[in-house]
C-alpha cells in the first residue's frame, strides 16, 4: 500500500484523541442526566449545538478541499488542547463546575467532530489508491472501535470508580487490587486535554505522496460552495445516496448523545457502568464489522447491503422499545454497532469511488445539511418534558426505528440505478 507510513501515522494521531474524546462525550450527557438531573437541558444544548452546526459544516467543507489536510488537523488537535485544557485548569483550580462551561465544552467537542471525521476521510482518500478504498475504511473503523472499547472501558471504570475493588464492566465484575475514586468531570476534561497534545505531536510527522493530481479551487468561498452544490445536482443518484444512507448514523448519534442516558437511568434504572458498558458492546461490535463486512457483502452491491442493514437496524431499535433488559441492551448495542460500522464502510467506500479527492469535503458537508436537519427535528422532539418523564424514553427508541425503515424505502429503489453508474465531472 502506497504512503503506508503516512496512514498508520494519520491513524495513530486519530486513535490518541479519539480514546478521550469517548470518554469526554460519555461524560458529558452521563452528567447532565445523572450528576445534575438536567436532562432536559442538555436536549436543548444538543439541539442547538446541532442546528448551529448547518452553517459551520458547510464552512467546513470547503476548508478541507480548500487546505492541505494535514494543517487542519495540526489546528484542530491545537485549538482543543487550548481550550479544554483551560476549561480544566479553571475548573480544577476553583473547585467548581459551572454547567455553562460544561455545555462550553461539550459544544466545542461537537463542533471539533464535525470537521475532524470529514477531513479524515477526505486526507484518507487523498493517501490511498483506488483499490485500497475499501481496505483503509475498514481499517479506520477497526481503529477507531478497538479504541472506543478501551475509551468505553476507561469511561466506565472513571465515571463509577469501584466498589470494594469491584467493577461491573458489560457484565462481568473485574476485581481491582486497589478502590479506584470516581473522577471529577475536570479531571476527564484535562485528559482529553493532553491527549489533544499528544495528537498534535504525532500530526508533524506524517509526510506522504499525493495519489494522482490534486486540483484545489481558490475561488471564494461561496463559489467553491456553489460547485460542490452543483457536482451533487448534476449526480443526482449519488446526492439521493449520499442522503438516504446517513439514516442509522442519525439515529447512533441521537441515541448515544441523549437517548442512551435516559433509557438506562430511567428505563432500566441502572447506573454509570451500565451505560459505558454498553458503548464497549457497541464498539465491539463496530470492530466486528470492520473486520468482517467486506467479506461478508462481497457478492452484495453496496446500495443492496445497506438497505438490508438499515431494515435490521430499524426492527433492532423497535424492539428495544419493547424490552426491559441490561443483557438486551448489551446484543441490541453490540448489532446496532455492527448495522452501522458496516454501513459506513459501504458508504464511504462508495463515495471515495465516485467523487473526487478535490470536492470530497464540499459533497459531504451538503449530506451533512440532511444529517443536521433531521437530527435537529429528532432531537428537539426528544427534548420534550414528554420524554423524559418515568419510562416514556422507549418512545424516543421506537421514533429511531420507523425513522430508519422509511429512510430504506428511498434508498431501496436507488439499488437498481446505482449499479451502472456514471459520474457526470463539474467544470
Amino acid at each position: 500500500m502506497k504512503n503506508r507510513r503516512a496512514i498508520m501515522l494519520l491513524f495513530s494521531a486519530h486513535m490518541v484523541s479519539s480514546f478521550a474524546h469517548g470518554i469526554t462525550m460519555l461524560a458529558i450527557p452521563w452528567y447532565f442526566t445523572s450528576v445534575v438531573s438536567e436532562s432536559g437541558l442538555f436536549g436543548k444544548v444538543l439541539a442547538l449545538a446541532t442546528l448551529l452546526s448547518l452553517f459551520w459544516s458547510l464552512y467546513a467543507g470547503t476548508l478541507i478541499d480548500r487546505y492541505p489536510r494535514r494543517n487542519i488537523l495540526l489546528v484542530a488537535a491545537l485549538s482543543g488542547m487550548t481550550f479544554i485544557g483551560a476549561i480544566a485548569a479553571f475548573c480544577g483550580l476553583t473547585g467548581t463546575m459551572p454547567i455553562h462551561l460544561v455545555a462550553l465544552a461539550f459544544v466545542f467537542t461537537f463542533f471539533g467532530y464535525n470537521i475532524h471525521y470529514p477531513n479524515l476521510y477526505a486526507f484518507t482518500q487523498e493517501l490511498a489508491a483506488r483499490g485500497d478504498y475499501g481496505r483503509v475504511n475498514s481499517i479506520i473503523e477497526v481503529v477507531g472501535q478497538s479504541t472506543s472499547v478501551l475509551s468505553g472501558g476507561v469511561g466506565a471504570l472513571l465515571l463509577s470508580g469501584t466498589v470494594a475493588g469491584n467493577l461491573d464492566l458489560m457484565g462481568i465484575t473485574v476485581s481491582f487490587p486497589f478502590d479506584v475514586r470516581p473522577w471529577e468531570l475536570w479531571e476527564i476534561f484535562a485528559l482529553d486535554a493532553v491527549a489533544y497534545a499528544a495528537a498534535a505531536c504525532i500530526i508533524p510527522f506524517i509526510r506522504y505522496e499525493r495519489i494522482g493530481a490534486l486540483h484545489i479551487d481558490t475561488e471564494p468561498i461561496a463559489a467553491r460552495l456553489r460547485r460542490g452544490i452543483r457536482f451533487l445536482t448534476l449526480n443526482r443518484s449519488i446526492l439521493m445516496f449520499g442522503i438516504a444512507s446517513y439514516a442509522i448514523f442519525i439515529t447512533i448519534l441521537v441515541e448515544t448523545m441523549y437517548l442512551l442516558a435516559l433509557y438506562t437511568d430511567r428505563h432500566l434504572t441502572a447506573g454509570a457502568d451500565v451505560y459505558a458498558s454498553s458503548e464497549v458492546y457497541f464498539a465491539l461490535g463496530s470492530l466486528v464489522a470492520g473486520l468482517l463486512i467486506r467479506s461478508l457483502t462481497k457478492k452484495i452491491a453496496p446500495a443492496r447491503a445497506i438497505v438490508m442493514l438499515m431494515v435490521f437496524a430499524g426492527l433492532l431499535f423497535l424492539l428495544a422499545s419493547s424490552v426491559q433488559s441490561v443483557v438486551f441492551l448489551y446484543i441490541f448495542s453490540m448489532l446496532l454497532g455492527f448495522a452501522n460500522a458496516g454501513t459506513r464502510i459501504l458508504r464511504v467506500t462508495f463515495l471515495f469511488e465516485h467523487i473526487p479527492n478535490n470536492i470530497i469535503g464540499r459533497a459531504n458537508s451538503i449530506f451533512y445539511l440532511y444529517n443536521i436537519l433531521a437530527r435537529s427535528a429528532l432531537l428537539s422532539l426528544f427534548a420534550l418534558p414528554f420524554f423524559s418523564l418515568a419510562n416514556n424514553v422507549v418512545w424516543g427508541y421506537g421514533v429511531c426505528g420507523v425513522f430508519i425503515l422509511l429512510s430504506a424505502v428511498p434508498m431501496a429503489k436507488l439499488a437498481a440505478r446505482l449499479k451502472d453508474l456514471k459520474v457526470v465531472e463539474v467544470n
